[in-house]
């Protein structure tokens, strides 16, 4: 970006390009599986957490290594089409490194940690060698708690944690609810659950100077956040996903409360497994009751901050390279998007 001005006589300047919208800094996609993207209309909505984890193990392993590619790269295309700037992205394994590699968009890849069995990050190392890739858990209920405490330890970079998605995370910790009673009936033991909640169990094992983002937080209660809030001394994102969480469970996390709190929320979309579409703006629509440049900050610079590349994207400001997109078709009496509009990548 090297200038923003505002000139009267637009039209008798040579080779000027008009759009009808609000022109904005690329968007920041906060969360996304694009691994998962081939998995595009495999599981059935709304069937629940249980459903939706059956469903990934079921169908994975019916795709090739060729038509997984082609379905990751298909949706970084259009992603980027769409205005989209950068991703932070989790990763399970490396069949999106190739993709990643030669998009213009910018990733800040999460490898991801989870497995009640898992007792070592070893596996996960080599990954580590992508460029902007670091280790993160999974989430409070996934991990046991020495290889959960080594994740967060590890490094400065920021920490992606699934986070309040579900009832049963918190009832897991109270000795009761459906994961509770599907950790018994597979035989597994948890050894973390003398914490009081699962954000007791993030305070106590992450530092406090340990950026971390919140995924989800369909379940969040204003203990929650405080308990968050009075640890850390680092940024703590909020992120939402809600065409996921209504794909999956008809769950929808409680923004008035973050808004309420002055929390740094972001938006992400989750995968194409539990998503109809990796569009940031569809998600945005999703959230048009709240004010129109509330929301786009936390669709840009927000989620640019999040990631740290908070110096470079998110903001239209000179000197930065955030890209450009516009978003046509609004409602400028009331300020809100509409059925109608869309958003293009011009820059």
């Amino acid at each position: 970006m090297v200038d923003i001005g505002q000139w009267e006589r637009l039209d008798a300047m040579e080779g000027v390009e008009f759009y009808a919208g609000i022109l904005v800094p690329a968007l920041v996609n906060a969360h996304c599986h694009i691994e998962l993207s081939y998995l595009e209309g495999q599981i059935e909505p709304r069937g629940g957490f249980a459903a939706f984890a059956a469903g990934v193990a079921r169908t994975r392993n019916l795709f090739t290594a060729e038509q997984m590619e082609e379905a990751i790269r298909q949706a970084d295309v259009k992603m980027w089409q769409e205005g989209v700037g950068a991703v932070g992205d989790i990763a399970n394994g490396v069949s999106a490194f190739s993709v990643k590699a030669n998009s213009p968009i910018r990733y800040r890849t999460f490898a991801e940690v989870f497995g009640l069995r898992t007792a070592s990050i070893e596996a996960l190392e080599p990954m580590l060698h992508y460029p902007e890739t670091s280790l993160s858990p999974h989430s409070t209920y996934s991990l046991q708690d020495e290889i959960f405490k080594q994740v967060c330890c590890k490094g400065d970079a920021p920490l992606s944690i699934h986070f309040m998605e579900s009832p049963g995370e918190r009832e897991l910790y109270e000795g009761h609810g459906a994961l509770s009673e599907w950790y018994k009936t597979q035989g597994w033991e948890c050894d973390f659950l003398h914490y009081a909640s699962p954000a007791e169990r993030v305070v106590a094992s992450v530092p406090a100077e340990r950026s971390v983002m919140l995924v989800h937080n369909c379940c969040v209660t204003q203990r929650d956040i405080d308990v968050i809030m009075s640890h850390f001394t680092a940024p703590v994102y909020w992120v939402v996903c809600l065409g996921s969480n209504d794909y999956i469970s008809g769950l929808k996390p409680d923004i008035n409360l973050l808004r309420r709190n002055g929390l740094n929320i972001c938006v992400g979309t989750d995968s194409l497994a539990s998503n109809g579409s990796l569009s940031m703006l569809a998600e945005l629509k999703r959230l048009n009751e709240y004010p129109l440049d509330e929301i786009l900050t936390w669709a840009t610079a927000n989620g640019a901050d999040a990631l740290g590349y908070g110096d470079s994207l998110g903001r239209l400001e000179v000197g930065k390279r955030c890209g450009l997109a516009v978003i046509d078709a609004l409602d400028y009496d009331k300020q809100t998007l509409t059925d109608r509009s869309t958003c293009r990548r011009l820059v």
